[in-house]
């Protein structure tokens, strides 16, 4: 039976766009230069998370899945996404702006790539003072005014721009051109896919002077025009409850603040548990089992488990279903 807090080994990613908060903050330990992204749980294909601790140490998530099914993940889930882990869950640092981009929908997705599409959620874990996320138009476009923009180098005039803080949290659907902003840490919770259409760059070249690609034609499609997405989201921030960020179809997210103790039954749910540490420390104990969530840290709780006890002085955590 699984029945311990499982951790994952991160997979660091270098990006032209990154920093050193990861490294700095999150203490990840790495020699590689600008980290933009740490990979906290990933099943994409050659991305494939390695169990950290305990016995299931050095097992592949994807190994995990094949041997023990429906009690990692769920007998929902495993109907559902079969030998396929749903979620692919990340911190992200962005030291300059990232591209502008837009994700596909599930039924795009599927016809072009055999792929999922991407929903995902931001929650904001530190921001520089003025930074600011891209989510959406300022105002609705047509697709052809939109290709207009685009040639005449005039895209960013009708971006939509949201200063944000720590605490502050998004759900970036499929369609929605969005944008992290330079001097933002976050928290990314997603589908599993790794489909992304880069529609601006800022005209920006790597260390070898290329520019990177744009997928203008395919994200086109792709685009919501409309300037009415509500893509912020208010929440309750009570000490020691379960507070919803979000619930969507593909995942549910709450914010839990633990001062203390807090004890969560799952004896009902059936899904794996996912805690995510975007400030303090905690112990997370299951049975006799311990194990310490550090800021930055995530960890994995196997669907067969009844009972979790979070402690801790003063921790914020995101638990996260599907």
């Amino acid at each position: 039976m699984l029945n311990y807090p499982i951790k994952f080994y991160p997979i660091l990613k270098e990006k032209i766009w990154g920093g050193n908060k990861i490294i700095s903050q999150l203490h990840k330990k790495s020699a590689l230069k600008n980290v933009g992204e740490s990979w906290e749980l990933s099943d994409v294909e050659n991305n494939v998370s390695v169990v950290s601790n305990g016995k299931l140490e050095g097992k592949t998530l994807r190994e995990l899945l094949g041997t023990y099914k429906n009690e990692l993940v769920g007998e929902n889930n495993y109907e559902r996404f079969g030998n396929n882990f749903p979620l692919l869950i990340k911190f992200i640092d962005a030291k300059e702006d990232l591209s502008v981009q837009v994700h596909p929908n599930n039924e795009l997705a599927k016809i072009r790539h055999n792929s999922f599409g991407k929903t995902e959620m931001w929650y904001i874990m530190q921001a520089d003072s003025g930074s600011k996320l891209v989510v959406g138009f300022s105002k609705e476009i047509t697709p052809e005014q939109y290709v207009g923009y685009l040639k005449e180098k005039k895209i960013t005039s009708v971006l939509n721009y949201e200063k944000v803080k720590a605490g502050d949290a998004f759900l970036i659907e499929p369609g929605t051109v969005h944008t992290i902003g330079a001097g933002i840490l976050l928290a990314e919770i997603q589908q599993t896919s790794d489909i992304t259409y880069r529609i601006y760059d800022w005209d920006r070249a790597d260390d070898k002077g290329n520019l990177r690609e744009l997928h203008t034609d395919l994200a086109i499609d792709a685009i919501n025009f409309s300037d009415k997405i509500a893509a912020k989201h208010y929440y309750h921030t009570y000490i020691n409850a379960l507070n919803t960020i979000v619930k969507c179809p593909y995942f549910t997210t709450n914010f839990i603040h633990v001062v203390g103790e807090k004890e969560l039954d799952y004896a009902e749910t059936d899904s794996f548990v996912i805690f995510m540490c975007v400030k303090g420390n905690a112990t997370i104990s299951i049975d006799e089992y311990s194990e310490n969530l550090d800021f930055g840290e995530t960890v994995l709780i196997p669907a067969t488990v009844e009972k979790v006890i979070i402690t801790s002085k003063n921790c914020k955590l995101l638990e996260v279903t599907v």
